[in-house]
């Protein structure tokens, strides 16, 4: 009895070192075995796909995520990080900026040895250390080259695609695909300086406001002009009508005539009807 005890005893004891040493692949990751000691230490060759794999002591799976993962480096403790994450970057004036950014991205399964080749580390590792550090040193590349009103306003749309496209062609040869980069509240200036763009952008729409109302003004002066070039010019053609043709006169007022012949006390004639 003791001895099946024993037995039963030693069994479960195998079973869950067993399990202690195994390791899995969760669903949407693909899995890099690595041996850590020993002569055949380095890693596996093959891809491990989703599954539970045995794992001795001393090696472990690396997981890395082929669908869409997102992430927010962020100032926020409210997105759930340690730390502020926010980037910092200036123009080229040297004037500081800060921003938070969130970044979409995956790996291309076959290509899982390469990457871990190249950085060593997993997802997380990458997230915190090699895709931040290459955003940021793309994102001081970018602003560089621009004033601290064109990354603030109408330039930090192509600010960030520049900075996306760069990094994506980076790290893509190792199997890294960065999908999106995007602002997460917008480019965060100084309050001197977010107060004289507020005013500048303030006085340049009145400006074309007034240069809007003078030129309607203009248009509606011409307009009266032109009005009034057409009446004189008819008044005009009018006149010199009526000077060469007296009769055109009569003519007009005898269509108007109602048949009633008007009171008149002079000894002339009547009007239009005496004789010439």
């Amino acid at each position: 009895m003791k001895k099946t005890t024993l037995t039963k005893l030693l069994l479960a004891g195998a079973a869950l070192i067993s399990l202690a040493a195994c390791g899995q692949v969760e669903p949407g990751h693909v899995g890099l075995k690595i041996n850590q000691y020993g002569s055949g230490s380095g890693m596996s060759a093959d891809v491990l796909g989703v599954g539970t794999y045995f794992t001795p002591p001393g090696t472990k799976i690396i997981e890395y995520p082929v669908y869409t993962q997102n992430y927010t480096y962020t100032a926020s403790d409210a997105e759930g990080k340690k730390g502020n994450e926010e980037f910092q970057f200036q123009d080229k004036s040297g004037v500081l900026m800060t921003a938070d950014i969130g970044l979409s991205y995956s790996v291309v399964q076959d290509l899982a040895p390469k990457l871990y080749t190249k950085f060593h580390g997993t997802a997380t590792d990458l997230l915190g250390n090699q895709i931040r550090n290459r955003i940021r040193n793309e994102l001081n590349l970018a602003a560089s080259n621009m004033t601290v009103e064109d990354a603030y306003g109408p330039r930090k749309g192509e600010l960030l695609r520049t900075v996306q496209s760069n990094v994506a062609s980076y790290f893509r040869p190792y199997g890294l695909n960065i999908e999106s980069l995007s602002w997460v509240g917008g480019v965060r200036v100084p309050d001197s300086i977010r107060d004289q763009i507020v005013a500048r952008v303030a006085n340049e729409n009145a400006a074309l406001a007034a240069q809007a109302a003078v030129a309607t003004s203009t248009a509606n002066a011409n307009a009266k002009i032109e009005s009034a070039k057409g009446e004189s010019e008819s008044n005009r053609l009018l006149a010199a009508s009526i000077a060469a043709s007296p009769q055109i006169v009569q003519l007009k007022a005898i269509e108007k005539w109602n048949g009633v012949l008007p009171t008149y006390t002079s000894n002339g004639a009547l009007p239009f009807i005496g004789k010439e």
